[in-house]
């Protein structure tokens, strides 16, 4: 759904009036979504990212090779005058040229577990803002257009990765901002998204220590427990000591309702009996429907033989907020309403249950615990480490622009010209395109060889400076294309920046995040 600009460049929807004179107002259509809210979080998600784990992360590839048309005429249109924020350090501009093409230090990948729970990683690059802490990717690298879910987990940025190194520290996720049209109708035109990051951290590596210095030390730590032999722990073992320890692991199985169930129904649904319970497990509502033995309450004291459900006894109402992750989540099993009246609306919840007979043994195993701690050092804002980018909107199509990221996977015809582990670059002038399978009617596109795989978010840099590693983003990568047919990559398309892209931006640009350690 387009609420802004029609290809011919007519001012349509809500917006028009607005953006004739002026570029965008921060904050008028876009959507601000929390990554990692608190401090604590963010260090959660920062520890996940081990130099094994990103390692074994592959590169995204959602909604990335589509079908791609070049447009004659018409095309992206202006929604306001053209305008350029300047990347940092570069206030003042600078003339110089050269010829050799020097990779930005901006520039690196962004981690986060998919829809699938499975690492993955797109490119972004760090881009010029109030409190140097602001990343620019594709839209679809943020949120979850697979599941529907709000955002993608565990979402880091790490500048000059390389196979599994972090030279300038790990960048948490704090906020993201989209705007609304992608939030709301996943428009390809709109698919973009700056992200605000705590300063980045740089993880030392773990250190076994003894429990005193453990229980002192007041950053991640962790213990592991190794499991050993009853003799061995028979010889080693003291109460209370502190490494080794007799654990009770309770193992459950599902059985049959013991003989005397009936009888002893509250008991066993209490406290159980011999190890054996009445438990209650939520299910589905199409589960409890469909359950055994009556699934509604007991009638006339009859206790349930081994299926016994109930539900709760009324809607309970909850927040408009929560009704909206529930409906997102698809692990969430009751049912879900919305009770519109005069003057709001209110949102209602349901949960189901069913009872099943368990039976829990506890074996005896043994354990030597080791305490780790996790040395951790704060490396500061992002961009006071690697700089920042600056920003072009409304420009003119036909310009050169340099693209940098990070593409892997192959091309059509099986040929695997890269592998996503050295940051590369194309060059090219822009042209109108379109892609209607990603609802998107207004794109950019630029000749280059990028295979989709690991290229999306690569941002498009114009009037880059190669002795300062620094121009301006006009674009980030959100999908290739084969347009000749011969099953080769030629094409990458970004969505055009104009004044509502900027409108977004200045809105990110301008929110503090903080430190996490």
């Amino acid at each position: 759904m387009k609420r802004t600009l029609a290809i011919g460049g007519t001012l349509t929807g809500l917006l028009a009036a607005g953006l004739v004179a002026s570029p965008a107002q921060a904050g008028g259509y876009s959507v601000k979504e929390t990554l990692a809210g608190t401090s604590q979080a963010a260090q959660q998600v920062a520890f996940f990212w081990s130099a094994q784990m990103l390692k074994q992360a592959t590169p995204y590839n959602v909604e990335t090779t589509v079908a791609a048309k070049h447009i004659s005429t018409g095309g992206p249109s202006k929604s306001s005058k053209p305008g350029t924020v300047p990347a940092i350090g570069d206030e003042k501009k600078s003339s110089s040229k050269s010829k050799n093409v020097n990779l930005p230090k901006t520039t690196g990948k962004v981690f986060f577990l998919g829809a699938d729970n499975q690492p993955h990683w797109c490119t972004a690059t760090s881009l010029q803002s109030k409190y140097r802490n602001l990343v620019a990717t594709a839209g679809h690298c943020v949120y979850d257009t697979k599941s529907n879910k709000a955002t993608l987990d565990k979402w880091v940025f790490v500048p000059g990765y390389y196979q599994g190194k972090t030279p300038w520290g790990i960048y948490v996720g704090k906020q993201a901002f989209t705007h609304y049209d992608y939030d709301v109708y996943e428009d390809g035109d709109r698919d973009y998204a700056f992200v605000t990051v705590y300063n980045g951290i740089q993880l030392a590596g773990d250190k076994e220590v003894d429990k005193k210095t453990y229980d002192a030390y007041t950053g991640d730590k962790q213990i592991l427990s190794e499991e050993v032999s009853a003799a061995e722990f028979a010889a080693k073992y003291t109460e209370g000591g502190p490494y080794w320890k007799k654990a009770l692991d309770p193992e459950s199985v599902e059985v049959d309702p013991p003989a005397d169930g009936h009888a002893k129904h509250d008991e066993y649904y209490t406290k159980g009996i011999d190890g054996i319970k009445l438990t209650a497990v939520e299910v589905d509502a199409k589960a409890y429907k469909a359950a055994p033995d009556g699934t509604t309450a007991m009638k006339n004291g009859e206790k349930c033989p081994n299926w016994c459900g109930h539900q709760s006894d009324a809607w309970t109402r909850i927040s408009m907020i929560e009704y909206h992750k529930l409906k997102r989540d698809k692990n969430f099993l009751g049912d879900l309403k919305v009770a519109r009246g005069k003057r709001y609306v209110e949102a209602y919840k349901k949960q189901y249950f069913l009872k099943r007979w368990i039976k829990t043994s506890t074996p005896e195993k043994y354990y030597k615990d080791h305490y780790y701690v996790r040395a951790v050092s704060n490396v500061g804002r992002l961009g006071d480490k690697v700089g920042g980018q600056g920003l072009a909107y409304n420009q003119k199509l036909g310009k050169n622009v340099y693209v940098f990221g990070y593409p892997s996977g192959s091309h059509p015809d099986g040929n695997h010209a890269y592998t996503g582990q050295t940051l590369k670059w194309s060059y090219g002038k822009t042209f109108a395109a379109k892609a209607p399978a990603i609802k998107a009617e207004e794109l950019v596109a630029v000749k280059s060889s990028f295979t989709g795989e690991g290229s999306l978010g690569s941002a498009w840099l114009l009037n880059y400076k190669n002795n300062r590693r620094l121009g301006y983003l006009n674009g980030v990568t959100i999908a290739v294309a084969d347009r000749d047919g011969n099953k080769r990559i030629d094409t990458s398309m970004s969505p055009y920046f104009d004044g509502e892209t900027y409108g977004v931006y200045k809105q990110a640009a301008n929110v503090w995040s903080g430190s996490i350690v």
